[in-house]
């Protein structure tokens, strides 16, 4: 569509939809200016509304009519759905409420009640208006920004009582551009703040900052028609649950490479958080993975190639930021990142990962043997990591008989550790996001005889049984299935049919809750991906929402309330079908108790478990400080002290080593860097974790020696219970 055309099409009438208030929106961002201070910046730039296309109108309709008849969710387009449409929409905009003011909203509030009749209709000029006055207002915010910079960050006061609102997602909309003035130089002085507290100089602060805003303010001048529609569209198909979304072509692009492992990168699922790119899951095996410093929930805040100066990536498209992390194999990427667990957005670290493919064989399940002294007694555990579930169908389809698969490699590492004459089994699924469904359910039939392992339903009620046939089992004996919250999808349905089935205890933390099945549907315009079918356990419950919820719980550091289906906006909800007959082959209800108890008084007696408890709770503190304070004593008190806390910690669980403590922070960070560089390091927790899983396999021995081998199932018609 020309630029002509597009100013033709959007002043005609649209048919069913009142366009007065767009057309006055439009006019004034065309004559809008910066207000307030003035910055030195280049004013001869101005911003050119986006508009839409008519692909783009064609594709919202095919997308509204693909919800409502095929998605999983019954959901039909109302004025209540219109509503949290630009509720949604506006939270993807500016969800910490600092570009718009209420007055800006008193202008959308026409609208509001009517986006659905107009995305039913594919008319598309309200949503892209509303994009052009956030986008406006953001370049004036910037530039209000970058005025304080050219003043002199020394102008800024920092000795009064002053306190800054670090999550402003459930604040009020500041009523108007002075009001916003204000929190806005209180966001520079927290930026100027917390380098200062980590011993930058002046001259760098003000090069970072103005680096950093003179960045975005170059990307907002840069919007493209085809960011407004994206954000539009998966602000309404985020209604109907929060893995539906729409995929622009160039982002079409990007997914299929990542979905053939095609992709030279850094092993990392990224995804868009208002303006940050947040990293999602890490691939097992891959570089960042094997680097060990990037974490889930991390926050991108800029991107260096080798040793060229960082480019600040906040606001930017998450396709450009995939393609600057993207990059030749072997060459070195740094990621400035705003780390999962730092107190405010201020707070960042450099992490270098070398770029490299994500290989197979990386990703294999792996083994490992631990011994037990329990009183008289010696235990041999074996261990037996599965980061992913994974198959070489390549090499299969090329009918390869020796190709690569989960099942395949665990039953080998079975033999393996049955030849090491081994008490006991611990599989440890933490951190594993899921993989190939029919890889969940062969694993199963590892340790049972035959029967169902999951149940798939659809839209429409249809009911399909995915089954174990084959009766031969691989591995009788005790069993303990390790998980965490990064638990997901495949991953629950085994340990979920494994608690089902009574073949063994799962220990450790509540899994993701990702229970939902997406297909990928091509349009005119891009693709959709959209949920189709649900996931339920042998038992009836789903593994959606909830996931599963361990036996035995053991803490864990990651934050469920920011990691988790649960934590989803419209995520669909927990519910529970018709259990299908299965056998149960314990039933530990008679020593759960008696196990428990043992869990928790080694833990009570546990230097370890208190090292991570105490590591829990400064966490947890952590994040629940709503505010900082901008007084400069007051806020180095507080950094001095979390500072002492990390330190603390830290060389308490180096004496538990018998190791040197660290005399500064300095020192321990560095240390941290080297054993991310050293791949060959272990993380504590995960030892400590995996040794209480083996001692609750020999509690169980100890108090039922029934369970040395599965022999007499009784069988079951279980009906439909909570798990």
């Amino acid at each position: 569509m020309t630029i002509a055309e597009r100013i033709v099409a959007r002043h005609l009438p649209q048919q069913g939809f009142k366009t007065g208030l767009c057309k006055a929106m439009t006019m004034a961002l065309l004559v809008a200016t910066p207000f307030g201070l003035q910055a030195k910046v280049d004013d001869s730039l101005t911003y050119e509304p986006v508009a839409p296309t008519i692909d783009q109108a064609r594709a919202n309709i095919l997308i509204a009519r693909q919800l409502q008849f095929t998605h999983f969710r019954e959901l039909g387009i109302s004025d209540e759905l219109s509503g949290d449409v630009f509720d949604a929409y506006l939270e993807y905009l500016d969800g910490q409420k600092i570009y718009l003011t209420q007055q800006d909203l008193n202008q959308f509030q026409r609208v509001r009640m009517q986006l659905g009749a107009a995305l039913k209709t594919g008319q598309l000029q309200p949503g892209f208006d509303i994009y052009n006055l956030t986008q406006q207002r953001i370049i004036e915010r910037l530039k209000f920004a970058l005025s304080l910079i050219d003043q002199g960050i020394d102008q800024l006061d920092f000795s009064s009582d002053e306190s800054m609102l670090l999550d402003r997602s459930d604040a009020n909309w500041e009523p108007n551009q002075k009001a916003l003035d204000a929190l806005w130089i209180k966001r520079v002085k927290n930026a100027v703040l917390a380098q200062r507290l980590n011993g930058t100089d002046d001259d760098t602060i003000t090069e970072n900052l103005r680096r950093r805003f003179e960045g975005q303010l170059k990307r907002a001048y840069q919007a493209r028609s085809e960011d407004a529609f994206q954000a539009y569209m998966n602000a309404f198909t985020g209604m109907w649950d929060p893995h539906t979304s729409y995929f622009s072509p160039r982002t079409s692009e990007n997914f299929n490479i990542n979905m053939s492992l095609s992709l030279e990168g850094i092993g990392a699922v990224l995804q868009s958080d208002n303006e940050y790119t947040k990293v999602v899951r890490l691939v097992p095996g891959g570089p960042a993975s094997k680097q060990g410093q990037l974490q889930p929930a991390d926050r991108i805040v800029s991107v260096a190639q080798g040793d060229e100066k960082p480019v600040n990536v906040i606001g930017w498209r998450l396709d450009e930021v995939v393609d600057l992390i993207r990059g030749p194999r072997n060459s070195v990427v740094t990621l400035e990142v705003i780390p999962a667990n730092a107190s405010d957005e201020t707070i960042t670290k450099a992490i270098a990962i070398k770029r490299d493919e994500v290989k197979l064989e990386e990703q294999s399940a792996s083994k490992d043997v631990i011994e037990l002294q329990r009183g008289d007694t010696d235990y041999t555990v074996g261990v037996i990591t599965i980061p992913t579930f994974y198959a070489d169908f390549q090499a299969m389809q090329a009918g390869d008989p020796n190709y690569k698969s989960t099942t395949r490699d665990v039953r080998n590492l079975i033999k393996e550790l049955e030849a090491d004459g081994v008490d006991g089994l611990v599989v440890d699924l933490r951190n594993n996001g899921g993989g190939a469904l029919h890889e969940a359910n062969d694993l199963v039939g590892l340790f049972i005889d035959k029967g169902p392992t999951v149940q798939i339903r659809n839209a429409n009620n249809d009911v399909q049984v995915l089954k174990d046939e084959d009766p031969s089992v691989a591995y009788d004996g005790p069993l303990v299935v390790l998980t965490n919250r990064m638990s997901a999808s495949a991953s629950e349905i085994f340990a979920g049919a494994i608690q089902d089935y009574g073949r063994g205890l799962v220990v450790g933390s509540q899994t993701f809750g990702k229970g939902t099945v997406q297909a990928v549907r091509p349009l005119n315009h891009g693709q959709l991906k959209i949920t189709q079918s649900k996931f339920y356990r042998v038992s009836g419950g789903s593994t959606q929402h909830k996931g599963v919820i361990p036996d035995i719980e053991i803490p864990s550091r990651i934050d469920k309330s920011r990691i988790g289906e649960d934590a989803l906006d419209h995520a669909l909800p927990w519910d529970q079908i018709e259990a299908v007959p299965h056998n149960r082959y314990f039933d530990f209800s008679g020593i759960i108790d008696e196990l428990r108890q043992r869990h928790e008084e080694r833990f009570s007696t546990s230097p370890e478990f208190g090292l991570l408890q105490q590591e829990i709770d400064f966490l947890q503190a952590q994040r629940e400080m709503d505010s900082v304070s901008l007084n400069f004593e007051a806020r180095k008190t507080q950094h001095e002290q979390i500072e002492r806390t990390r330190l603390s910690i830290a060389n308490a669980r180096r004496e538990l080593r018998g190791e040197e403590p660290f005399a500064t922070l300095e020192d321990l960070e560095d240390w941290q860097d080297q054993q991310a560089a050293d791949l060959n390091t272990t993380d504590d927790e995960l030892d400590f974790v995996i040794r209480e899983g083996g001692h609750i396999m020999a509690d169980m021995l100890e108090l039922d020696r029934r369970m040395v081998s599965i022999v007499a199932p009784k069988q079951y018609t279980a009906k439909a219970s909570a798990q």
